[in-house]
């Protein structure tokens, strides 16, 4: 299998670049996790905290943050841009604790990093969300004015030109601000915990594909050369969660494609893009960007590819095939910078989910193999807190993490295939044909509205939120 992890990684290797073993012949732990990415990586730390001795085993295809970990634009916000969606999910009251935990998430990662000498480019800048186009202006309203209802409202309007201003983007005509949010090197971030993990004693397996998950009462994890039995299975698999039938409709597998321009510090200090935010605007087919410490425009977008029946295979291996249309999307936003050379682009799968939160539970019922998924490109700091519920049902705590409302939620699934591929790609495209009417302040016609208006959700609230 061919496996081109992108720009970010290839840095990262620069700063660790041992490869743990493969494994070799049959093992027991305590526990075994699926997946060495974010989630699988922050619940092994954990687990290991609460309870030194267990013998805790993580087991990866690849290397550790060589998924989606290590490829996406390395923006971490917290979830009071998602109240809604919780609040609709769980309640008010449920959805204040989730996004109040989930905000300590930017602090938590910052003094991990400070704590163990982790050189994740940690800035803790802040979020701006902005319209790009007339249409745009006041996504957010309906969501500020429930926030402020709670007496929670963490964002601040930006005053007229302070957007462009702090942006370097003539097109950013509005914004909000939300000082909790961060940015990181993604990849550096995840081969940091990858370290401390292992520093704690966790044994990790890299190059280390599963099989076959066989579901005994003790489950085993087969892999090409071996197998581990243990007591409690975590499966931590992002996107490729979606071998396991129970999941495969929670999810939609999309990839999110970016771009990286060469270094121009100078060409960034002329236009004030110099802050360390992340930046978002107020589409559903999301523009995403930030710079780097070292002066470049980091740009994503989610217009690849769509993945049928819950196969990833190498599909979103190799250079963005979307990278002229990224590319489009960000001369769009920086006309300012568009001589400035893209030296890299890169793409990953997504693990969407029709409400854009994870979900937490027991696969198939089975008491001793926990499961989460559907982070929606959103798993930054997201995972930081998830592991919270993690570690809480692997242990088999009665707590504020196992009765969480993201555990055992009944969520609006999508169709089966190939309806789901099939109409992916319509209401993809009818997003895209939308949005850049608005983009010139028009409306789209009736057919490419109901489409679109079937879309997942993302930031931007909805009256029937």
């Amino acid at each position: 299998m061919h496996t081109y992890r992108g720009f970010w990684y290839a840095q990262a290797l620069d700063y660790d670049s041992h490869v743990a073993p493969s494994l070799q012949g049959d093992i027991d732990a305590d526990v075994c996790i699926i997946g060495g990415g974010y989630l699988g990586l922050w619940s092994a730390i954990r687990l290991k905290r609460e309870k030194p001795g267990l013998k805790i085993v993580v087991i990866e295809r690849d290397l550790c943050g060589g998924g989606a970990s290590g490829r996406n634009g390395g923006v971490a916000t917290n979830w009071w841009g998602k109240f809604l969606s919780v609040r609709k999910l769980c309640g008010h009251e449920e959805a204040l604790r989730i996004c109040k935990a989930a905000e300590s998430a930017i602090d938590e990662i910052g003094e991990f990093c400070e704590e163990n000498g982790i050189d994740a480019e940690y800035r803790k800048e802040g979020w701006i969300w902005s319209a790009s186009s007339d249409m745009q202006k006041g996504s957010w309203d309906v969501l500020v004015d429930s926030l402020n209802e709670y007496g929670v409202n963490p964002f601040i309007a930006l005053a007229p030109g302070e957007a462009q201003a702090r942006t370097g983007s003539p097109k950013n005509i509005e914004a909000i601000f939300d000082p909790n949010a961060a940015t990181v090197q993604p990849a550096m971030l995840a081969r940091g915990l990858r370290r401390h993990a292992l520093g704690l004693g966790v044994e990790i397996y890299e190059k280390t594909p599963m099989k076959r998950l066989e579901r005994s009462k003790t489950p085993i994890v087969h892999t090409t050369k071996g197998s581990v039995k243990a007591q409690k299975v975590v499966v931590a698999m992002n996107a490729w969660g979606a071998i396991f039938p129970e999941l495969r409709r929670d999810i939609a597998l999309v990839s999110s494609d970016m771009v990286a321009t060469a270094k121009a510090p100078e060409r960034l200090k002329e236009i004030g893009f110099t802050g360390g935010e992340g930046m978002t605007d107020s589409r559903v087919v999301l523009n995403y960007y930030r710079n780097t410490p070292e002066g470049r425009v980091i740009f994503g977008k989610p217009l690849g590819r769509f993945g049928f029946g819950g196969r990833v295979g190498d599909m979103y291996e190799g250079p963005s095939p979307a990278a002229k249309k990224v590319t489009k999307a960000f001369h769009n936003i920086y006309p300012n910078l568009s001589d400035v050379p893209i030296i890299n682009s890169w793409t990953g799968p997504l693990d969407r989910a029709m409400n854009g939160l994870p979900t937490f539970g027991h696969l198939g019922g089975h008491e001793n193999i926990v499961y989460a998924i559907g982070f929606s490109g959103n798993g930054v700091a997201t995972t930081v807190f998830a592991s919270r519920i993690v570690a809480s049902l692997t242990l088999e705590k009665d707590d504020e993490w196992s009765r969480c409302g993201l555990v055992d939620t009944k969520i609006k699934r999508f169709p089966i295939e190939p309806f789901r591929y099939i109409g992916g790609y319509m209401v993809r495209d009818a997003l895209v044909r939308k949005e850049a009417l608005e983009d010139r302040n028009k409306t789209a016609g009736w057919v490419t509205r109901k489409l679109a208006s079937l879309a997942p959700a993302g930031y931007v609230p909805t009256k029937k939120s």
